[in-house]
């Protein structure tokens, strides 16, 4: 049964209420630093249950007749042809698909800023390209000693050196593709520059996480420790929150320490500031839209394991360091889990050690909706993944495990072809060749035909695997919406 521990009708209403009340604040204009992602924060909506990935933009629907976006790309990441991993795509293509999605969704994209210019030519031709599309384009310069040269910062040689981003509407989203691309430098330049010229502007700041009104250690705020381990960010007691009002706030460490910074710049641009903490600077309202503690809970400790495996794999690959992986074993153990709080992690695992096979043949499990939990281990023609897919539909849709779906007459060829004529080693069939034979046969068999239909109830479900699996097997389950993790194993 699929549990819903968050209201987003909720959320959506007093998030949006809490925005324009900032905006009011500010003299009906505020600059709004948006980190994560907008279109799909797939790990919000992991550790949130009943939190969709487009939760914020929907949020950002109720304020969009008041609101524009400034979207911010660094000219190193231009340089260096920056790929955003969970897309496959580099920033300065993302800053384009950003910008046409939200054009689809109805919000007025303003412009691009180009940060951290410094005569790039790979900067130079972005900018050429975007304009030829109708697109506006600012540069925003390096400054000598940024962000602590408060002096200079705030000077007609720092922030009076950037191209003044025009603007219109009293709400200006600041995003961009990744972090490390200039946001809150953007913001706090354009707050210089409308001072400049007699006009007032506030800034905030829109981070999901760390929740600042939950508990240091509430699993939910630990999990967020884990998304950002490689980053070797630390969740801490905001003590400027604490020394002002005697409250307890949760921030991390970047902000905290970059605190006393903003506010030098806020009074050199006021000759006050606004704000008495990092928490003051934040709109985030999620914490109040919690309506089953116990699940966010479960389902932020699961996501604890998921980056262990997540960053295990990647040290399998060279691609992770030791430190990311001890730090979220430490966090694990703060929560006081190990793997196997993971239901699939433990049934994958004991599948494959029952294994006749020899040596034994490594397996796979999936948690259904409704909690059940099915197994498949690799054989001579399906491989763990492929199997655990042809298992869990056929368990949906109510069909005899005992009956083979894709006949062996027909698997046979296609395993020819993989080795014979595509050059290929492993001969069984990946879960994307599994999905096409099925949807083959569907036409003349009708159980064919119901387990294909089962493939949307697989959605959010928890998979393990014991074997790190092709990339071919990962893409078909992240496009079916499971949430997989493995072990490091290759073969």
């Amino acid at each position: 049964m699929v549990i819903t521990a968050f209201d987003i009708d909720k959320y959506i209403r007093i998030q949006s209420e809490h925005i324009r009340e900032r905006i009011a604040q500010f003299g009906n204009k505020l600059y709004l630093e948006m980190g994560g992602k907008l279109f799909d924060d797939l790990h919000a909506s992991r550790v949130l249950p009943g939190f969709l990935p487009d939760t914020k933009l929907r949020m950002l629907n109720m304020l969009k007749d008041s609101l524009e976006i400034i979207i911010v790309l660094s000219a190193h990441d231009i340089e260096r042809n920056k790929v955003r991993q969970d897309l496959g795509i580099t920033y300065d293509e993302d800053v384009l698909r950003l910008r046409e999605a939200f054009i689809e969704r109805g919000f007025t994209v303003s412009s691009v800023v180009i940060t951290h210019y410094s005569g790039q030519r790979a900067a130079d031709d972005y900018r050429h390209r975007l304009e030829r599309c109708g697109i506006r384009v600012y540069y925003h310069y390096p400054i000598d000693g940024y962000p602590h040269n408060v002096s200079l910062i705030a000077s007609e040689r720092g922030f009076g050196s950037n191209d003044y981003v025009e603007t219109t509407r009293p709400l200006v989203v600041v995003t961009a593709p990744g972090p490390g691309s200039g946001k809150m430098a953007v913001c706090l330049s354009q707050l210089y520059n409308e001072n400049a010229r007699g006009r007032v502007a506030g800034y905030a700041k829109f981070e999901t996480f760390p929740v600042w009104n939950l508990p240091l250690k509430h699993p939910l705020n630990v999990a967020y420790e884990a998304a950002t381990a490689d980053l070797q960010d630390v969740n801490m007691i905001d003590p400027f929150h604490l020394d002002a009002y005697g409250k307890t706030a949760v921030n991390y460490n970047r902000d905290i320490e970059i605190f006393p910074v903003l506010d030098a710049i806020f009074k050199s641009i006021y000759g006050t500031s606004p704000y008495k903490s990092p928490t003051d600077m934040g709109v985030n309202m999620v914490g109040f839209c919690i309506s089953d503690d116990t699940a966010v809970c479960e389902a932020s400790k699961r996501e604890i394991i998921r980056r262990y495996f997540h960053a295990v794999a990647l040290m399998a690959k060279g691609a992770a360091n030791e430190p990311e992986i001890q730090k979220i074993q430490l966090l694990m153990q703060q929560v006081g889990i190990t793997t196997d709080y993971r239901k699939t992690v433990a049934a994958a695992r004991q599948r494959r050690e029952t294994s006749t096979e020899t040596p034994k043949a490594h397996a796979a499990a999936i948690q259904l909706p409704d909690g059940r939990i099915i197994t498949a281990e690799a054989g001579p023609l399906l491989g763990s993944s492929a199997a655990l897919l042809l298992n869990a539909t056929k368990e949906l849709a109510g069909i005899d495990h005992n009956e083979r779906l894709i006949p062996q007459e027909m698997i046979e060829p296609i395993q020819k072809t993989k080795i014979q004529y595509l050059h290929g080693r492993n001969p069984r069939l990946h879960t994307d060749e599994v999905l096409v034979a099925l949807s083959v046969l569907s036409r003349t068999n009708e159980n064919c035909r119901l387990a294909l239909e089962t493939l949307p109830m697989l959605k959010g479900c928890q998979a393990h695997s014991t074997v790190m699996l092709k990339d071919e097997d990962w893409r078909i389950f992240k496009k079916l919406g499971i949430d997989l993790t493995t072990d490091p194993a290759s073969k």
